[in-house]
């Protein structure tokens, strides 16, 4: 759409237009770009901690539709092609979140996931805009996690560790920051050399002692929250690393044949999940143990909306512990989008005088 509309006033009368009517009017509409640098400067992890949160109620509540993802793979496997739909009733928009994963890009210095999200109207049908995903993803990502930190894992000052340095690994340690008293991070990550870079601009940005450590283990003990963030196919979480009472954001696969966390994590795990469908269909964290006859599917005890709400119970002692694992639902990203949106048009119109 045209974020500025001139409406003929006669004056002196001055009204406030209200951005519901220039949404949805029927009135023909010419949608938007939003590039990443807006997207950042309008989505605050905090902003998109609470809007994840609607979401997920909203979801639990019946107002949502949210299909299953579907992936166009490359010959040879070299990178995919992601198509995620969702429709939102409370906010009456849907949209299609479109996006690239080439895993190999870091040689190149390109994202390893790029794309747009397409955000509708979902009275007349219109394109409202156009919004880069990229940082809609990096955001929405880490901020169900936060969500699910706030959740479930126990409420003292903790010690963080992270498993991978792109992306998700700053973003995860912001949204960590969010919802919990971080004492100290330790980063682990196969490329050494990024994760003492990315330490170095944590302990800048954040102030929190932070240390890029050799291997996995290492970062895992003592650790009370740990967030694994890699692109890796094989386990590079096991469960005899992880003392009582922690708790787990597991993000980084979400294809059947790949993993973070061994066979041990899991069954020792007390497992939630953005949504139960994706969970059974998508989730190789949860089919392979499930194939190995480790686990059956009452082995998850919830999805987030349902701790939410009550529906389901969550942390129970502080000797538990918990497990999210996030397969990431296309409504994160219509919510996000939206809000981004919302925030664009209301400042193009506010930025009027009638």
């Amino acid at each position: 759409m045209s974020p500025k509309r001139i409406i003929a006033i006669s004056p002196p009368a001055r009204f406030i237009v209200s951005l519901f009517e220039v949404i949805y009017s029927p009135v023909t509409m010419s949608p938007i770009y939003i590039a990443k640098e807006e997207v950042v400067q309008c989505l605050p992890m905090k902003k998109c901690i609470a809007l994840m949160e609607e979401a997920f109620t909203a979801l639990v509540h019946g107002q949502i539709i949210q299909p299953l993802r579907s992936l166009m793979w490359l010959p040879g496997k070299k990178g995919l092609l992601g198509m995620m739909p969702a429709y939102s009733a409370n906010k009456k928009v849907m949209g299609i979140k479109v996006i690239s994963a080439f895993s190999g890009n870091r040689e190149s210095g390109l994202p390893s996931h790029q794309g747009v999200v397409l955000l509708f109207e979902s009275i007349h049908g219109q394109l409202l805009s156009m919004v880069d995903a990229d940082e809609i993803t990096a955001i929405r990502t880490a901020a169900v996690s936060g969500l699910a930190t706030k959740l479930l894992a126990r409420d003292i000052p903790s010690n963080l560790a992270i498993l991978g340095s792109g992306t998700q690994a700053a973003q995860h340690v912001e949204a960590m920051l969010c919802v919990r008293k971080i004492n100290c991070i330790k980063l682990w990550s196969r490329d050494h050399a990024n994760a003492e870079e990315l330490a170095g601009q944590i302990r800048k940005k954040h102030n929190v002692l932070t240390i890029a450590v050799a291997d996995g283990k290492e970062a895992i003990t003592g650790a009370d929250i740990i967030c694994t963030t890699t692109a890796s196919v094989t386990p590079v979480l096991l469960g005899e690393w992880i003392k009582k009472g922690a708790h787990i954001n597991a993000v980084g696969s979400c294809t059947p044949v790949t993993r973070e966390l061994d066979t041990v994590a899991i069954v020792m795990a007390k497992l939630y999940t953005d949504k139960y469908e994706s969970l059974y269909n998508e989730s190789g964290d949860f089919i392979i143990p499930k194939k190995e006859g480790a686990i059956a599917d009452d082995h998850v005890k919830g999805e987030l909306g349902e701790v939410l709400t009550g529906q389901k119970k969550g942390r129970e002692n502080d000797d538990e512990i918990t497990l999210f694992k996030s397969l990431g639902i296309a409504i994160e990203d219509i919510y996000a989008a939206n809000y981004v949106y919302q925030m664009i048009s209301q400042k193009n119109i506010t930025d009027y005088t009638v």
